[in-house]
């Protein structure tokens, strides 16, 4: 029971991140990002093939971050012609041609396989405190990234990214530069997102393909969406509501004694009963967004 809570705090913290870099485009910028995961799959991959190399941990970090964030400045680009809902489509589909190179390109990313082996950051340490070791820096780095996006938001950055989402016309007559904006959004939210897929890989010990799958973003939205956009209390409220719906489907497997479809198919219908019921009562989300009034 021990190692299932630490098991399971560890991933919601890291699920966190991953929907924290999500709320800086969609909560307070408005952007339709459904390729999100690519981000995390990045730092996945950049923390296994620096790894494999014999580069220390922080190096495979830091290069996750830097190759990420060009894939966002890359994709702010891409949506200079685009409407929203196509940039959108345009996002997924970039998602999914580097799925399809990360199964392909077995000399980088080893295929289908995957690349395993990948050595935690706290191996040299006994059971449990390697577990609870990894468990303290992933929550250190999810408050210390709580806090920089609250900052970001309550700030001069996130009141021009709000501007932007409710009214882009007025932004830029007030001489903001939407590119520039949309930019730095995407690429702030796809730093925090690389490190969490490198903390995840370290973790997991392992990186493969289906970490590219666009059910991952989907469910990171599907978090968001609960708790409240462009809230940061709201992304962690909605993250630990999912994942509580997740670990408590085990239990009752156990309990009633059915089979893993049907623990799948309960979990599923579990976390879209939920968000009906969000969308149906808060639409906002439990702990929606506070906007500043004019007097």
């Amino acid at each position: 029971m021990f190692d299932f809570l630490i098991f399971s705090f560890t991933i919601s913290g890291i699920y966190a991140l991953m929907a924290l870099g999500l709320n800086l485009q969609a909560g307070y910028s408005g952007l339709l990002n459904f390729g999100h995961i690519a981000f995390a799959a990045i730092g996945a991959y950049a923390t296994g093939i620096a790894m494999t190399a014999g580069y220390p941990a922080i190096i495979g970090a830091a290069l996750g971050v830097c190759v990420a964030m060009l894939l966002g400045w890359v994709i702010a680009r891409l949506g200079r012609q685009l409407g929203s809902d196509y940039w959108g489509i345009a996002t997924l589909a970039i998602a999914e041609i580097l799925r399809t190179v990360a199964t392909n390109e077995d000399w980088l990313t080893g295929g289908a396989q995957g690349i395993s082996a990948i050595p935690s950051l706290f191996e040299s340490l006994p059971r449990p405190w390697n577990a609870l070791a990894f468990l303290s820096l992933v929550l250190i780095t999810l408050v210390i990234a709580a806090l920089l996006c609250r900052r970001l938001g309550n700030g001069r950055f996130g009141r021009a990214l709000r501007l932007m989402r409710e009214e882009p016309q007025l932004a830029a007559c007030m001489g903001y530069n939407l590119r520039s904006l949309k930019s730095r959004a995407i690429m702030a939210g796809a730093a925090i997102t690389a490190i969490a897929g490198s903390l995840y890989a370290h973790y997991m010990s392992f990186v493969g393909p289906d970490y590219l799958l666009a059910s991952e973003t989907f469910l990171l939205w599907t978090m968001l969406m609960i708790g409240g956009m462009g809230n940061t209390l709201g992304v962690i409220v909605g993250v630990a509501l999912v994942q509580t719906a997740y670990s408590v489907v085990p239990f009752a497997k156990d309990y009633f004694n059915f089979g893993s479809d049907v623990s799948g198919a309960l979990r599923l219908g579990l976390i879209g009963l939920i968000l009906l019921v969000c969308l149906l009562w808060r639409s906002q989300g439990l702990v929606p967004e506070k906007l500043r009034k004019m007097p």
